[in-house]
């Protein structure tokens, strides 16, 4: 049994891919026999009995997108005693170079590090600051990537070895929903930004007949003017924030999910998703989306933008039924692949591989000095270890 430490460096209480991995990883995790805690910023009350809160987000522009983010003093202080009273075994840092707990988690390094990169494309802070950062990433004692193009990123940036392990699902979670009878509707959930595609899935599903319901789930910055403009029509329903159990069922009741997006996109969790609830998909034919989905064999990928094609591929699925239960059934099998459960395992076998390191190594990592200040005080357990191990 390993106490483990696990850094969120977005809101947990805000819906997100890499937030939606953490916390399953670490209920996994537990179900294993593991004491995991999951300390990330909240602006609310924690979703879990097992997550610490340290502050509030702030919105901060990155990668297309806008994450909520902890970057001020106040969380980093709190990161600092959290970690420090946990006394972890093992720390997972999930994107290990993000502002906040994550970089002050990594500064400290009061335990071995395994650390997770998601992100893929471009990152300007990665281009800006790449020399300091260079310098932080050698207190990660194991490196891995949520797919191949988050790989190339941190690879790009910072050489070196790294494990590639895909995201998973909790399967048990879409599975045990009850069976229902299919609607003609089409799924849509996530971040209405403009490199989700949402306007193009609407656009689409205008074309398509009157029958043919499209259900928007979530919100973001294109909302208000997504409505102001699409608002009127019938066939469009704004969900808004949903429920983790109002997503599993309706993604059981449509007819197609659809994930239309434009570019960004590191990994297919989403259409993970959408296969464990046995629910034939439509996805963009972007690299992150390839990682888990193959055109017509378990999903029919489409030129990102292109309305007339992502119009056809929806018409298609929703009409020919051999076309919808080929594609179910070998989605399953996909989503049957990546089980979250199956993650934790492998994930086991790395923080055993980081504990072996650091007792290997028997160097100290010493405090950096603009921490000095807090050493007696704050980093006991810490500066205890480092004199004991100067004396010897």
């Amino acid at each position: 049994m390993l106490r483990i430490g696990m850094i969120c460096p977005y809101s947990l209480t805000i819906p997100g891919g890499v937030q939606h991995q953490v916390l399953g990883l670490a209920r996994s995790l537990r179900a294993k026999g593991h004491e995991v805690r999951v300390l990330g910023p909240c602006d609310g009350p924690p979703p879990e009995s097992f997550v610490t809160p340290l502050g509030n987000s702030f919105l901060n522009a990155t990668n297309g997108s806008v994450a909520p983010l902890a970057p001020d003093p106040s969380a980093s202080l709190r990161t600092i005693r959290a970690l420090n009273d946990e006394a972890f075994d093992v720390l997972h840092i999930h994107e290990p170079l993000a502002p906040g707990p994550p970089m002050t988690s990594l500064l400290l390094k009061l335990a071995p590090i395994v650390g997770t990169f998601h992100s893929a494309g471009e990152s300007a802070g990665y281009r800006t600051l790449q020399r300091q950062l260079t310098w932080l990433m050698k207190r990660c004692d194991v490196r891995t990537a949520v797919s191949k193009d988050a790989l190339e990123l941190a690879q790009r940036y910072f050489p070196g070895d790294y494990e590639v392990l895909y995201n998973g699902i909790e399967l048990e979670r879409y599975q045990s929903v009850e069976k229902v009878k299919k609607e003609s509707a089409i799924f849509f959930i996530g971040r209405h930004e403009p490199r989700k595609g949402l306007e193009v899935l609407i656009q689409a599903v205008i074309q398509m007949p009157d029958d043919v319901v499209l259900w928007i789930a979530s919100d973001g910055p294109e909302t208000a003017d997504l409505k102001a403009r699409y608002g009127h029509i019938s066939k469009i329903e704004w969900l808004g924030r949903i429920s983790d159990s109002e997503k599993y069922l309706r993604l059981r009741r449509s007819a197609v999910f659809c994930a239309p997006s434009l570019h960004g996109e590191s990994f297919g969790v989403v259409l993970l998703e959408a296969m464990a609830a046995g629910t034939p998909v439509v996805a963009s034919a972007l690299p992150g989306y390839r990682n888990v989905a193959t055109h017509d064999v378990d999903a029919l990928l489409v030129e990102p933008g292109n309305v007339q094609q992502l119009a056809a591929a929806l018409a298609r699925v929703i009409v020919d039924s051999r076309l919808s239960a080929r594609l179910v059934q070998a989605g399953n099998l996909q989503a049957d692949r990546h089980s979250m459960m199956s993650l934790a395992t492998e994930f086991e076998v790395l923080y055993h591989r980081a504990l072996a390191i650091e007792a290997a190594d028997g160097s100290v990592h010493r405090t950096p000095r603009m921490l000095k200040m807090f050493e007696s005080r704050i980093l006991r357990r810490s500066y205890s270890t480092m004199k004991g191990k100067n004396k010897s």
